[in-house]
């Protein structure tokens, strides 16, 4: 097998799929000409043309509308909004119509499209191009909200969102997208979506993570059992909605401590629905109280405070000691 960066694994994915299923199309702002901002569709437009890969205005709005207008008609609209910091100019269209079309025809109408978009910090970005905004649309009935955290499972994911007969929101961390290779196989992978993993076995404590955050929890799973001898599994969610919590709560009866990490701010974070899921579902199991270890509630910082704003090693590490430290008060 091959190794691949994300960005590559994405792109197989999305030249596959165009050449399997000619109701595939991709559209977007720079995707066409020059590939993509991130160079994801690079190459795509020379295979199979303009009528398939579409470089469109700068307007969100105009191309998810345009998209769910080409999914209801029969297609298979792969949209990419350029950075996920501007995907709220495309509210409107996905909850209005896309998130409710099936349920206001009664079945009658189905919306298979993605959109994809590039998300999170730690690449030292502008103003409006780090933004966590998950919660939103994992919020909205009728959505799929889907999130991988490396190159293998973002290819067999993005095959999976491409065909599923109805809306996926498809957010790529973008600090992932060349940081490291895995091998992924040329021939047809894919994953369910809606299930998350066991990234790393673990009898002491559950860490639950997903996207970039996975890769500094594993990293601090290991620093915790070569320094301090404590074991944590670690989950990667790999979907935010519907959410796996079969697999966390099992994990967290298990072990009974839970920490739960994601660079989203911490008011009203996928980390909260977590954690209310685990109090409802196994709260006489645990042993001490659960910890998130998130962004703060801010505007994402610049450059200078960056590194501040987002979960790495040493916060995760804290978390852990001090909910193995603090008994519970049941």
């Amino acid at each position: 097998m091959a190794k691949m960066t994300m960005v590559q694994a994405l792109n197989l994915a999305l030249r596959q799929e165009m050449a399997k299923d000619d109701r595939v199309v991709v559209l977007g702002e720079d995707v066409g000409l020059d590939g993509g901002v991130f160079r994801v569709t690079e190459g795509l437009i020379e295979q199979f043309g303009e009528a398939r890969v579409i470089d469109t205005p700068l307007a969100e709005s105009a191309i998810v509308g345009m998209s769910i207008g080409m999914a209801v008609y029969g297609l298979r609209p792969v949209c990419e909004i350029q950075f996920a910091g501007f995907d709220y100019l495309n509210f409107h269209q996905i909850e209005c119509h896309a998130s409710r079309l099936r349920h206001r025809s009664q079945g009658r109408f189905s919306v298979p499209m993605v959109m994809r978009a590039p998300y999170g910090g730690g690449v030292r970005a502008l103003e409006h191009h780090s933004e966590s905004r998950e919660a939103l649309w994992a919020h909205l009935p009728g959505l799929k909200m889907v999130i991988p955290s490396g190159p293998r499972n973002a290819r067999a994911l993005l095959v999976s969102a491409i065909r599923d007969p109805d809306p996926v929101i498809f957010y790529e961390p973008k600090a992932v997208y060349r940081a490291f290779r895995e091998e992924v196989p040329e021939d047809e992978e894919t994953l369910p979506i809606g299930k998350a993993r066991v990234v790393r076995e673990g009898r002491d404590v559950t860490i639950i993570a997903y996207g970039a955050m996975v890769h500094p929890t594993l990293a601090a799973s290991i620093e915790l059992q070569d320094k301090l001898g404590i074991s944590a599994e670690v989950i990667d969610l790999l979907t935010i909605s519907p959410l796996d919590d079969e697999l966390f709560v099992a994990s967290v009866r298990k072990t009974g401590h839970a920490v739960v990490v994601h660079e989203a701010p911490r008011s009203f974070g996928p980390g909260a629905e977590v954690l209310s899921r685990l109090v409802e579902k196994v709260f006489y199991y645990l042993q001490s109280p659960i910890r998130r270890v998130t962004g703060f509630d801010l505007i994402f910082p610049l450059f200078a405070r960056e590194n501040a704003y987002m979960p790495h090693v040493g916060r995760i590490v804290e978390a852990v000691r001090e909910t193995l430290a603090e008994p519970a008060n049941l």
